[in-house]
């Protein structure tokens, strides 16, 4: 869902990658439709990989959108970016109440909640999208079923460690 989706720090919006050049990258924003080359020293990050600090485990941007886009109704989201601080941070723990207050900052909150606009607006969060989340995730837990009833565990039996040879030992 969010392969070549990128974001450029210093850029406005979302750009969708679409080939390397010899000395960079040329994206197109989803915005404008327009084209632009980005250099190697530019710092461009991948919606893939980012995720949201929790309590727990980090949880992926993709799931966030997932959970906004049901929430929502797959509408856009009621509050948007210029909304005040206070109304955002109530949105985002309705959305996922188990963010970590002290490394999210209302700045991110914004801009998750602009990015899934735009991603909903050009068409990549979809409800295909959802069901395929979902269809993977039943798909996942049944085979880490069947791995843990068909496999016993066996402990592995530790190494000796490993000595060196005396290299300075003078013989008579």
């Amino acid at each position: 869902m969010l392969e070549g989706i990128l974001s450029i720090s210093g850029q406005p919006g979302l750009y969708k990658l679409v080939t390397q050049a010899k000395n960079g990258i040329i994206v197109e924003s989803l915005d404008t439709k327009k084209r632009m080359p980005v250099y190697s020293n530019a710092k461009v990050s991948a919606l893939e990989d980012i995720a949201i600090f929790t309590s727990g485990e980090e949880v992926p941007l993709k799931d966030v959108f997932l959970k906004i886009f049901s929430v929502e109704n797959k509408k856009e989201t009621s509050v948007n970016k210029n909304s005040s601080n206070d109304e955002i941070k109530d949105y985002f723990e309705d959305i996922l109440p188990e963010y970590d207050k002290d490394r999210v900052y209302v700045s991110d909150m914004k801009k998750v909640i602009a990015w899934y606009n735009t991603l909903l607006a050009n068409g990549i969060i979809t409800t295909e999208a959802a069901e395929k989340k979902a269809d993977v995730a039943e798909a996942s837990a049944e085979e880490a079923k069947v791995e843990t009833e068909a496999k016993p565990k066996v402990a592995k039996a530790k190494a000796a460690p490993k000595t060196k040879p005396a290299t300075n030992v003078k013989t008579e």
